[in-house]
């Protein structure tokens, strides 16, 4: 067993990484580039909405793209143009400046986690993808993690441009490492030993040929998980973006001062994600079925995201910090099932697709959340209790659609006439 797998997999764990830090940058500058350039919370929500909007484009596109040039080319591509985005920020000084840049970073980010799960479907055997998934998704909350460490620390050395041109960068070189060690497809890779094929392969074989969109639609398997996404996603963009906020409007923490408590949120996040991800692999390993196993850890995540609800009224920053981590590290577990769900129920080839569907439909629902929260905290003061609440019930929301649309979890029934070559 040679483990080539791994060595895969722990690039799309620095991918996302680099992913998170990229994106994360504007959210932790925010309150020292609105002082800066003048941002109103409005224009704050004009910029995340630019990112989401275009995330939505890059996850159709590169869902349906994916299936047709491969993830190895495909990766290489997406993390190059992000790279360039992040840089994009330095040259830019209104707000319709910092919009297109962002509005080009989400539309190469956007195509990155069809990519990512369509190569765990590729290199791992389904018992164990929601590990796999939940160990490179934890790079998000690693990379959330790193960035209020890193880019506070740039900005006051050599200036806030410093932070985006270094994720640039960082980029670069990643695209060079995944060219090298993802040459080829597993069973013609020549680091792949045999017995690694074997336990890669060992699942069921499935039919060859592409699935055109309009049959993946009809199918109640998408829409579990794009209503999963559609309730699940806007939140975890909230935490990214208005994290740093709510910590500097309610207890006036500086760029620096909330330097620690962002990244013990987005520790736990990471801690959440592989937790989550595990929980559910080792229910499979004790002999539960796929439904059961899934919707438990579902369950359980869900549950440990209703704390959140009363984290604006939390005396001291500490306290509110406790449960935004709770809850980013519920959501970490919570998409690393979700995502899952689709190799579990769709067939290999249509992996891509699926997840870009789902993904559009979450960019779409964040870009519209976002616009709310914006208009909520003008209305109020900058009270963000409505948004905590509607963040504490979206989980336990989505998974009782997803158990209505699928209660057995059954895999996808494709007529074999509906496959194009």
């Amino acid at each position: 067993m040679t483990g080539w797998r791994w060595r895969v997999l722990a690039l799309l764990f620095l991918a996302t990484t680099i992913n998170y830090l990229a994106r994360a940058s504007l959210a932790v500058l925010k309150p020292s580039l609105a002082a800066t350039f003048g941002w109103s919370q409005k224009d704050y929500g004009w910029l995340v909405t630019s990112f989401q909007a275009t995330y939505a484009l890059g996850y159709v596109f590169a869902g349906r793209g994916l299936d047709r040039v491969g993830v190895r080319l495909g990766l290489a591509l997406i993390v190059g143009v992000w790279s360039l985005a992040a840089m994009g920020n330095v040259f830019v000084s209104t707000v319709l400046g910092f919009a297109c840049a962002q509005a080009m970073l989400g539309v190469a980010e956007g195509g990155f986690f069809p990519a990512a799960i369509k190569t765990v479907a590729e290199w791992h055997p389904k018992e164990e993808r929601a590990l796999a998934t939940g160990l490179f998704n934890s790079g998000s909350s690693i990379g959330a993690v790193m960035c209020p460490l890193i880019v506070p620390w740039l900005a006051t050395c050599w200036g806030w441009q410093s932070a985006f041109i270094s994720t640039g960068f960082i980029g670069f070189f990643w695209v060079a490492g995944w060219l090298w060690v993802c040459r080829r497809q597993p069973e013609n890779h020549p680091r792949v030993s045999a017995a690694e094929l074997a336990y890669i392969s060992k699942d069921p074989a499935e039919s060859p040929g592409k699935i055109p969109w309009l049959v993946l639609l009809r199918h109640r398997q998408v829409w579990a998980f794009t209503l999963g996404m559609v309730a699940s996603a806007p939140i975890w963009w909230f935490y990214i973006f208005w994290a740093p906020d709510f910590l500097n409007k309610r207890y006036h923490l500086g760029l620096t001062q909330s330097s620690l408590p962002l990244m013990i949120l987005f520790l736990a996040s990471s801690l959440g994600g592989i937790s989550g991800g595990w929980l559910s692999s080792r229910l499979l390993k004790r002999g539960w079925s796929v439904n059961a196993a899934r919707k438990t850890a579902l369950l359980v995540c869900a549950l440990c995201a209703l704390p959140v609800a009363a984290t604006s009224f939390a005396p001291g920053p500490w306290l509110a910090v406790a449960g935004i981590s709770l809850a980013a590290a519920a959501h970490c577990g919570y998409a690393a099932n979700l995502f899952t769900l689709v190799s579990d129920t769709v067939p290999r080839q249509a992996v891509s697709s699926v997840v870009g569907i789902g993904g559009m439909a979450g960019a779409i629902a964040g870009m519209f959340f976002a616009q709310l929260v914006s208009r909520i905290l003008e209305a109020t003061n900058n009270n963000y209790s409505v948004p905590f609440a509607i963040a504490a019930t979206a989980y336990s929301v989505a998974l009782l659609f997803i158990h209505l649309l699928l209660p057995k979890l059954e895999p996808m029934k494709i007529n074999q006439s509906k496959l194009v070559p």
